[in-house]
């Protein structure tokens, strides 16, 4: 009889990366599953977390966590800096051949993971997760949409959920491929990064939950302003003034 872990994809080396930010509450199970998913997909693997400034307890619980699973690396901001800063310190943290990321909420299951690496055919660089349903209030999942429909039409998105949080992808694109946000707009300029560079994508369906711990940094009047500042910075950047384009292009 074949076993589950069998059945999936067995891959040369991955990294499991995730951004955390006041997380004490969901990290440790992200970080436990993370290691049993690793372990169905390859025999050579490692976590990276980054500690962005939180004021909780996710510096103790991740000191706690590293001493006791040496493939867990943890590198530390002592101020937060931003999703995107968290992001860009785990992605140069990062040494094996593929990474996989999702947040430290647990609004994803890293036990999906080898639901992507399954989806590795010839060719694919990316493999992106997207929502089969979004578990939030109903406020958020209004704002979601608004949010999905117009960033897919103002940057020219071709990916069906590009706010989709959980992605596997080859480490070499990030020798070719310079992020810049310190927010989370870097899941946007990632993405268009990638798919204007020739990339090759594939989807694959992922269950999202409620947040059980914490408080979305998304969900606020001042922060949904300063997202909409980023976004149309990011947007004169990339699709305006196309600069990714005419910088490849230089060097």
């Amino acid at each position: 009889m074949t076993t589950n872990a069998e059945q999936t994809q067995k891959i040369s080396s991955i990294t499991a990366v995730f951004p955390a930010y006041n997380d004490a509450g969901t990290i440790p199970s992200m970080v436990l599953t993370a290691l049993i998913a690793l372990r169905q997909v390859t025999d050579d693997y490692e976590v990276v977390v980054t500690n962005d400034g939180s004021k909780d307890a996710t510096g103790v619980v991740l000191q706690e966590l590293a001493s006791r699973f040496p493939e867990l690396k943890v590198i530390t901001h002592e101020t937060n800096l931003g999703y995107g800063c968290a992001l860009r310190s785990d992605f140069a943290a990062a040494t094996k051949d593929w990474i996989f990321y999702t947040d430290g909420d647990a609004q994803y299951d890293p036990l999906e993971m080898p639901k992507l690496a399954k989806a590795l055919k010839d060719g694919i660089d990316v493999v992106n997760g997207y929502k089969i349903s979004r578990n939030d209030a109903w406020y958020r999942i209004l704002i979601g949409r608004i949010y999905h429909h117009v960033v897919k039409i103002a940057f020219g998105f071709k990916l069906r959920d590009v706010d989709c949080d959980f992605r596997l992808i080859r480490r070499e694109i990030f020798d070719n491929i310079e992020l810049e946000s310190k927010t989370g707009t870097i899941c946007l300029e990632m993405v268009k990064k990638f798919q204007d560079a020739g990339y090759k994508f594939a989807e694959v369906p992922v269950n999202h939950y409620h947040r059980s711990y914490g408080k979305s940094q998304f969900f606020r009047p001042k922060h949904l302003w300063t997202t909409f500042k980023h976004l149309s910075q990011l947007w004169w950047k990339l699709v305006v003034k196309k600069e990714h384009l005419a910088n490849k292009s230089q060097s």
